[in-house]
């Protein structure tokens, strides 16, 4: 899946997360996060980095695919709780190239 920002392309390796196991494994187990990979955790309004080896800019969506927040989170650590949050995109860190009110596309 390609996801866009403003019609420029924000990654176009995301893998979509839409059930209960492929939201729970997330990016578990990975070693590094290359340029244009991630993770859009749909139905998802909260994240945390356990047993996590990688930092992620995670990048919190309204239903609507509005940004809401944006943060960069560390290893062992608990994503912020940000009102609004439907959804959340995972990319490597500094690819969050986004700001609070954008809206963000997908396509196959």
């Amino acid at each position: 899946m390609v996801v866009l920002c403003n019609n420029t392309v924000l990654a176009d390796k995301v893998v979509l997360a839409d059930s209960f196991f492929s939201r729970f494994k997330g990016l578990m187990g990975r070693k590094q996060l290359y340029g244009g990979e991630g993770l859009l955790l749909m139905n998802c309004p909260s994240v945390h980095s356990f047993f996590m080896k990688i930092s992620i800019d995670a990048v919190y969506l309204s239903r609507e695919m509005t940004v809401v927040g944006v943060e960069t989170l560390p290893p062992w650590h608990i994503g912020r709780h940000i009102k609004g949050t439907a959804h959340v995109l995972e990319l490597a860190v500094g690819a969050a190239l986004v700001s609070v009110g954008d809206v963000l596309q997908t396509r196959k």
